[in-house]
């Protein structure tokens, strides 16, 4: 890595998935508090597991803290149940979860915003945070229509291959791209703004 004085230096690194794995070995009681804490996200996890309803509610409650209103937090659940309905129907058509999930989640952003999902990001200034926390409204809405008509369109069409499941995304994308098109010409604004959550706040 690059130090402060500009020169290279070999350095150890751990993922955050290996970094927990330290905290677990470590047995000075200085780590006790790090892995009560894992426990717990551990035990809530496997509760979420048995009741999905858990995992919304605590959604929830985290979306209030960070400021958000309930107003934006609906739509951002119901967006998460809509993306739940896409990659479940990408499982069907023979799509892997990861990489081929986000190469098609690139596709269905670039048709109806004009923009891979890298730029949509650096438009709102975001690095590693979720590009959906940082949405409005109305990009939520216009992003939901995109993955709900694709879900719908690749139900209907039964994509069987790659190509078919691309061609798939990018009508789906389409179909957003034409209600974001008719809503700028009669707002005479662009539905994509730089803002993200810092500026979506209740004040």
């Amino acid at each position: 890595l690059v130090a402060i004085d500009g020169k290279k230096y070999l350095t150890d690194c751990f993922s955050t998935e290996n970094m927990f794995r330290v905290i677990q070995s470590i047995p000075s009681p200085k780590a006790e508090p790090f892995k009560l804490w894992l426990a717990k996200v551990g035990y809530q996890r496997i509760e979420e597991i048995d009741d999905p309803e858990l995992a919304i509610s605590r959604a929830m409650k985290t979306y209030l803290r960070k400021g958000c209103s309930k107003e934006w937090i609906n739509q951002r659940l119901k967006s998460i149940e809509i993306r739940k309905e896409l990659t479940d129907e990408w499982e069907k058509r023979g799509v892997k979860e990861g990489r081929e999930f986000a190469i098609l989640t690139n596709e269905i952003t670039k048709a109806w915003t004009d923009m891979d999902v890298r730029s949509y990001k650096n438009l709102k200034g975001l690095k590693k945070e979720n590009l959906r926390d940082n949405m409005t409204n109305l990009e939520l809405v216009l992003n939901m229509l995109a993955e709900a008509s694709t879900t719908e369109i690749s139900n209907s069409k039964r994509p069987n291959n790659w190509v078919q499941n691309v061609d798939v995304v990018k009508k789906g994308g389409g179909v957003a791209r034409k209600a974001r098109n008719e809503i700028e010409k009669n707002t005479g604004k662009s539905v994509i703004t730089s803002k993200n959550a810092n500026n979506l706040r209740l004040k």
